[in-house]
């Protein structure tokens, strides 16, 4: 790939190996970069080792999801899911659906559930590799999918300033949130449209066009208000704090109250994506990528301590 085409390269999504000692990352141009956390993180480590060990194409257009299971690893992009062997990275297996924007399964029935251009979410039984439900109900584009695992259901946030809460049992729409109609999360200027939602048991984290914003879901009411600039794209909790991103060169650290207490500077300019790596003790970081080609690490929350790079 030459000078300019890096340039111009965007991180869209990451995942762990099962065994933490590995991060995939896919970018723009339909690429997946495996990177040797092992490596990258050895006391000898050289710049060699912050490079791919290994780079395929795997999409015709960008990798905007990737995901992992015990066994494979899922890409999402233009049209197409393609389940690739963690054993054997370019072998492999593919479903046709309409543009798809954020995958996760559901461990309560081993599912996997898509978000996807068509405004639905599509779930499917990962024992046979079949569609079985598609959930209707969003008016435009589903940007993110999410599961509440203890109460059974499924949330999504979509390009319609809607997040929809689903009984993931019955296939149901439960709850609809328009989030922009509250007065204290609606920011007109940045438009309505739900970029990132995420749960933690009775909590949810929710953004975009609105202001990030964190939730009661027994009352379905917002109970902080962040007052991040730019649209967030990407949000976790993690211990006592909530860890986001979005157009910005920093990851963001939030209180649950509403504090922003740090703002950690990145590489890129504007970022996508933040994974935690909570599948190795030994290889626990925080990987952050946009637009970029480098993917920072942080070992420690309050700094970034090298990127890797296509």
């Amino acid at each position: 790939m030459g000078p300019v085409e890096l340039l111009h390269m965007s991180v869209f999504s990451q995942s762990f190996s099962p065994c933490g000692r590995f991060l995939a990352a896919g970018n723009n141009y339909g690429e997946i970069a495996v990177f040797s956390l092992s490596a990258a993180l050895s006391p000898d480590a050289t710049a060699l080792n912050q490079k791919p060990v290994l780079t395929f194409t795997a999409h015709e257009g960008p990798v905007f999801s990737l995901l992992s299971t015990d066994c494979h690893l899922l890409s999402a992009g233009n049209g197409e899911i393609s389940a690739w062997s963690w054993s054997e990275l370019t072998k492999k297996v593919t479903w046709n659906i309409p543009e798809i924007n954020s995958m996760t399964i559901n461990p309560r029935d081993n599912s996997l559930v898509v978000g996807g251009g068509d405004n639905n979410i599509h779930v499917m039984d990962l024992e046979n590799g079949v569609f079985k439900t598609v959930l209707q109900g969003h008016s435009d584009y589903v940007h993110c999918v999410t599961v509440r695992e203890r109460e059974a259901e499924i949330l999504s946030g979509g390009e319609d300033g809607a997040v929809r809460l689903w009984d993931s049992r019955t296939g149901q729409c439960v709850h609809c949130i328009e989030v922009y109609k509250y007065e204290v999360c609606a920011r007109p200027q940045y438009g309505k449209w739900i970029s990132c939602v995420t749960t933690d048991s009775d909590w949810m984290l929710c953004g975009g066009g609105p202001s990030l914003s964190l939730w009661h879901l027994r009352s379905l009411s917002p109970t902080s208000i962040f007052n991040l600039s730019g649209c967030q794209r990407q949000s976790t909790f993690h211990q006592d704090l909530i860890l986001t991103v979005g157009e910005g060169a920093f990851v963001s650290h939030c209180l649950l109250g509403g504090e922003v207490k740090a703002q950690i500077p990145c590489t890129p300019q504007s970022l996508n994506t933040l994974q935690l790596n909570n599948n190795s003790t030994e290889h626990r970081v925080l990987t952050v990528g946009g637009s970029s080609d480098r993917i920072d690490v942080f070992t420690n929350l309050s700094y970034r301590a090298f990127s890797l790079r296509f």
